[in-house]
């Protein structure tokens, strides 16, 4: 690889001769790989027990592991059941750092392709809202279908600026997650496309688009709650001067203390302020709070991570879901947790929009419906179908039916691409449910399962879309990989008709 001649000039005067011959030999050298376990799908424990791959330990992140370049996790059957998600290690440190918690509100605002997203919802444990968003149509594609893979229930989609955003949730996160767009250094030695656009896609376009970024973010966060800027370049401009430029013009921001572990530094206050606007102690003291994972310091790409708290009253789940939260949460279905499985909600199980309004002091909500609400069709699928749903309200959008634990403010005018985990579809006096349904409920919600082994021939003929000759019982069934849910089949005696989706096949 060809490093760009700006960029070694750059990095030269930033680092001095050394540390620069350091940098360049390692994004001239081999990639890291790794995949992070998705525990809304399996436990960290269990699928370190089947896994595939030889493993090592991301020592930034619990549920995170090197793999080898050769191991091509993307064509394994536990991809396809969305048992992991395949993530550049250094990038894994953004949404640990983030601290996501269940029933919080959590905004990701440059989302796409969704490797951070999923890592938040995991933390989420299905409780909560999770809005994730891009401004980039094409990307929100790959989003929404992570999303679905990974058996994500909370989310709301949107396909916004952040300034569209800003008007509709003012002071509504807990939480906000900005993953930059920026000039991408930290993709040269993953992407070679990346060292061919760095010389158009440059340091001061960024730096433009990342300042309005942080500051809508501020206008949607509440008191107490917390910020996470990152970026994967090694540029001061966007990092660490972007920092102090942010909390100069923002007032009761606080950078936390980010762990420096197997290779983690903190930023460079050297870089942080050209102009000597600062005071130099408080520019050391609060940038060194920051982290920079450096590919020749530690086993990563490179990451600059920032973590902010706005001062004022804590933000969380404690006091402002108070009644309404702990009473939903305390009976609703988490698989991985083995919480209490509790069968479908009647009418009366789901409170109504004005009482959740009385305590979130949120004026206006999507019109929501209860489970006793909607129509008999669904009733029908349900009783015919499953075993049970997580606890939660419906939204009914034309004739697509969606869920959320929670209800979501109202979404109109914004271009909402996916209102919450997707169902399914009313059609012709008859409920057809979704893809993203399988998915996102354990085996034990099913009246009617496939297990298949992972190695096994019924797997790979079912993820190109083939039937399977397999006896059953009759009637719509769940297809499971080592007990993991993957996709719908219908069972017809001794014949299983593939509905797997066509767009997902795997074709070799």
């Amino acid at each position: 690889m060809k490093l760009p001649a700006a960029f070694k000039e750059k990095m030269l005067k930033l680092l001095g001769e050394t540390e620069y011959g350091e940098l360049a030999a390692a994004l001239t050298g081999q990639r890291e790989y790794g995949l992070r376990v998705n525990t809304l799908k399996i436990s960290t424990e269990q699928f370190k027990k089947v896994s595939p791959f030889e493993l090592e330990a991301v020592p930034w992140t619990e549920d995170g592991f090197y793999i080898s370049g050769d191991a091509a996790p993307g064509k394994h059957p536990y991809y396809h059941a969305g048992m992991y998600y395949i993530q550049e290690p250094s990038a894994m440190l953004p949404g640990q750092v983030l601290g996501a918690e269940p029933g919080e509100r959590i905004l990701d605002i440059c989302a796409a392709p969704g490797g951070k997203t999923v890592q938040i919802a995991a933390a989420m444990k299905g409780r909560g809202l999770l809005v994730s968003n891009d401004i980039n149509v094409e990307r929100v594609k790959a989003l929404v279908k992570n999303i679905e893979l990974c058996g994500i229930r909370n989310a709301v989609v949107l396909n916004e600026s952040p300034e569209r955003l800003a008007q509709s949730f003012a002071g509504f996160f807990d939480r906000i997650l900005i993953d930059a767009p920026c000039s991408g250094e930290g993709m040269f030695r993953k992407d070679e496309t990346a060292v061919k656009s760095w010389e158009s896609f440059k340091c001061e376009r960024c730096t433009q688009l990342q300042e309005p970024i942080l500051h809508y973010a501020d206008r949607m966060l509440k008191s107490g709650g917390t910020l996470v800027y990152s970026t994967c370049t090694f540029s001061p401009e966007e990092n660490e001067q972007m920092i102090m430029k942010f909390i100069s013009s923002h007032e009761g921001y606080e950078l936390a203390e980010i762990p420096k572990v197997a290779g983690i530094e903190g930023g460079r206050p050297e870089w942080a302020d050209p102009d000597n606007v600062f005071d130099a102690a408080v520019c050391r003291d609060m940038i060194s709070r920051a982290a920079r994972l450096w590919p020749h310091k530690l086993r990563g790409e490179g990451h600059f991570v920032a973590k902010l708290v706005k001062k004022g009253k804590t933000a969380g789940t404690s006091q402002e879901m108070c009644e309404y939260t702990a009473e939903r949460y305390s009976e609703a279905f988490c698989p991985i947790d083995d919480e209490k499985v509790r069968s479908v909600p009647k009418a009366e199980d789901v409170r109504s929009v004005p009482e959740v309004n009385k305590v979130r002091s949120v004026p206006i909500y999507e019109d929501t419906l209860a489970y006793g609400d909607l129509p008999e069709e669904f009733h029908r699928f349900v009783d015919e179908n499953l075993n049970y749903l997580p606890v939660g309200v419906f939204l009914l959008k034309g004739h697509s039916l969606y869920h959320l634990p929670e209800p979501s403010p109202r979404l109109a005018g914004l271009k909402t691409v996916k209102f919450g985990w997707f169902l399914g579809t009313f059609e012709n006096g008859r409920f057809e449910p979704s893809h993203s349904m399988v998915t996102s409920l354990d085996k034990s919600a099913f009246k009617r399962t496939a297990d298949l082994s992972a190695d096994s021939r019924e797997i790979r003929s079912y993820l190109k879309g083939e039937t399977l000759m397999i006896d059953g019982e009759k009637g719509l069934t769940a297809v499971c990989v080592d007990g993991i849910t993957l996709g719908w089949a219908k069972q017809t005696g001794d014949m299983l008709k593939n509905m797997y989706p066509k767009g997902w096949r795997k074709l070799t």
